[in-house]
This record gives structure tokens, sequence and C-alpha cells, in this order.
């Protein structure tokens, strides 16, 4: 079964071509500047790689680019969309309604507009990719995937803000978590790595531009980072992550911000960025810190600890750890921040490897001491996988 995995943003889109039964990637790209110019990003083949300007005023456009070069001209890697047999995508926010991949139907995009306003930015770009999906290929089973269906099942103690009950009873507020699909991808590799299905206890550090780390115990998360909305947690690219209510109040009254100004600030203007004042890429800030700039070694030094103390408390809400786990841009490369995150966890049973550490592979690896009581994993995380494996689950369930 061949799968076309969508993953539609306000003005981008990624996309995928994937055999979920043999984990062949066929084809990966994106369309970039969408209602602007427009640019196709196409890989496929050995490394040989695409790049057009091409016209795409809206989605729909884009989406016709994507499959007019998956059968023709250069980039051609099959014959004809007939051999696309379901298409996967990626949906942001799923609230308390979908705790599991769907069969997109019209009553689930309705109950998907439902929940835009707990992810305005998201959702309704993800309702439109499967919306154009289904006008251009009809009869073509579309599955949606979501990113906060993995933590569905936290427990009400740990998902619940301390507000006034009736906040949750009537709009739902509450923690989400997000990054679901990485997060069930890794656990459950570092659980093959344990060669142990049962009794484990995994903490997952997805870091890159977005950041989280959750707690997962026997293949269950039972606490995560983020929470409504992708801001809380962890300090990243340009997101502030946990911050006081109080601060943000006086930020506003000082600088005569409005609500929209301020969620402007926490999400896109803070975070890496704000603090090193120079980049949102932890590559050039890291560059920045080893040429003796300050600030940059400021940053370095507030995402390894804002990460420690995450793992620090997960491993006491999960009565112990089996596998601490690094993914994600930042955590698969990043040696020293996985270092710095390390530094001082030998009586959690956490003991790293500077020589395994510093070795770089695109392989999954145990980076822990011989003699580390628990095991320290870094797993390239495969998050398009996850999309086109429930796919292929529910379409053939379909079939039978």
């Amino acid at each position: 079964m061949l799968v076309f995995i969508l993953n539609a943003g306000s003005s981008s889109l990624k996309y995928q071509l994937m055999n979920p039964v043999t984990a062949e990637t066929l084809a990966a790209g994106i369309c970039e500047r969408i209602g602007l110019d427009g640019v196709l990003k196409h890989e496929f083949g050995d490394d040989r790689e695409l790049k057009m300007d091409v016209d795409m005023p809206t989605h729909k456009e884009a989406i016709e680019s994507v499959l007019r070069t998956l059968t023709s001209g250069e980039g051609k890697v099959i014959d004809s969309t007939d051999e696309i047999e379901a298409i996967g995508h990626r949906a942001v926010h799923g609230g308390e309604k979908f705790s599991a991949s769907v069969l997109v139907t019209d009553e689930v995009i309705n109950e998907m507009k439902d929940l835009i306003p707990l992810a305005p930015l998201h959702n309704p770009a993800n309702i439109m990719g499967m919306e154009i999906c289904r006008e251009l290929m009809p009869g073509k089973p579309n599955v949606a995937v979501f990113d906060t269906a993995f933590h569905q099942t936290m427990p009400d103690y740990a998902y619940m803000y301390a507000l006034p009950y009736d906040q949750y009873a009537k709009h739902k507020i509450r923690k989400y978590g997000f990054h679901g699909t990485s997060h069930y991808f890794v656990s459950n590799e570092a659980r093959k790595m344990l060669d142990k299905k049962h009794n484990t206890r995994i903490i997952v550090c997805h870091l890159g531009n977005g950041s989280s780390v959750s707690a997962v115990q026997n293949g269950e998360c039972i606490d995560t980072s983020m929470g409504l909305t992708p801001v809380q947690g962890l300090m990243m690219g340009t997101r502030a992550g946990d911050i006081g209510a109080g601060a943000l109040q006086y930020m506003m009254r000082q600088e005569n911000l409005t609500i929209d100004d301020a969620l402007n600030v926490l999400n896109k203007k803070s975070g890496i960025l704000g603090i090193s004042g120079k980049s949102s890429d932890l590559r050039e800030v890291l560059e920045g810190m080893q040429n003796g700039d300050d600030r940059c070694r400021l940053a370095v030094d507030m995402v390894a600890y804002n990460i420690k103390k995450y793992v620090g408390s997960y491993v006491a809400a999960l009565d112990g750890i089996d596998a601490l786990c690094f993914t994600g841009g930042i955590g698969e490369n990043a040696a020293l921040i996985r270092e710095k995150v390390c530094a001082g966890l030998d009586a959690m049973g956490l003991v790293i490897d500077p020589v395994k550490n510093n070795k770089r592979s695109k392989e999954a690896r145990d980076i822990a001491t011989n003699g580390s009581a628990s095991r320290i994993f870094v797993i390239p995380t495969n998050e398009e996988f996850v999309i086109a494996n429930d796919t292929f689950k529910i379409v053939s369930e379909m079939k039978k």
C-alpha cells in the first residue's frame, strides 16, 4: 500500500509518499510560501532533489503541484495517483474527542472545526488539506492522525489546571500535550531496545524548534510538558515555555501590550531567540557561546536546565526510570545539551558515556555507560511512519 502523507500548515505543506509495510519512502518534500510566490522542494530516488518555483495561490494548487510532480517529469516516482491507496493527515489538535486516529468523514471534519478555538493556527490548515484531498482524489480514504491523541491517557490529576473547575467543564481548559506521534514512536522504539514491553518507565525528550517531554509508563503517557497550547513547558526556539502569569501581566502593563501582543512575544520572540538575541537555531547559539557570547551561554544553560528539571520531576512521577530518550533535531544532534541534561543524574541511575555521546550516528543508539542502571537512548523520530502505519491499519480494517 502506498500512503500519501500530508502535513498542511498555514502557508506551507509537507508531504511524503511511503509504503508503511516496508517503511520505504519513495519521495518527500515541502511546498513553501503558499499564497505568495510558491516554492516546491522535492526529494526522491537516491538523494536526488528538485527545487521549483510554482504558482501556488492556495493549498489546492500546492497539492495539485505535488501530485503532478509525483506522477510526471523529472521527479516522477509513480505512474498515476491511482497507485496511492490512502492519504494520512497530521492533525494538530483533537481535544478530548479524538483519542486515536480516525477515518476522515464529514462528521469528523465538523468536529475538528468545533476544536478550532483550541488550535486556531493549525486546525484550519489541517482541515483544508483533508477537504482538498477528498476533492482531488475522490473515493480514496483519508485518515486523521492527531498530535494530542497519545497524551489522552494522562490521569485527570496530571492534565487538569488548578483553575475554577467550571473553566474545564464549560471550555475544556486543560493540558492536552503535543508531538504525540513522536513520543509514541520513540517510546515504543525504546521498549524494543530495552527488550521489555511490561513495567516500563520511559521519558522522551522531543527537542527541536518546538520541544516537549513526556513520561510514558507501560506504553501510555502519564504526563507531558506542553499544555492547552504548545507554548507551555520547555524553553524552545522562539517560545517562552513556563512563565508565571504575574510576570506576563507585569510585562503587558510595562510595555502597554494587548493580550495578542503578549502572546506574540511568548510564541515568536522569546525562548532561545529572546535570550540569546542571536538566533532561534541552537546551532548558531552554540557557535556564539564557543566564541564567548555570554547571552548565548545563558540560553544554552537555560535550555539544558529546563529539560533537566522536567526529567527529574518525571522520574518522580514514574517512580523510577528504565530509559531516558532524546529525539528531534536538537535531541539527536546536540551532544552538549544531552551531556548537560544528564550531568548529576547518577543518583537516578542515569550515567552518560562521553565517548558514546559524542559519536555521531543516524541510527538509534545507547549512550549510557555499561554500568548505568538505566539506559540513555538517542532515537531518530519518524512521525511520518506513525501516520502511514495508522492509515494502513484503519484502511485495512475497512477492507475486511
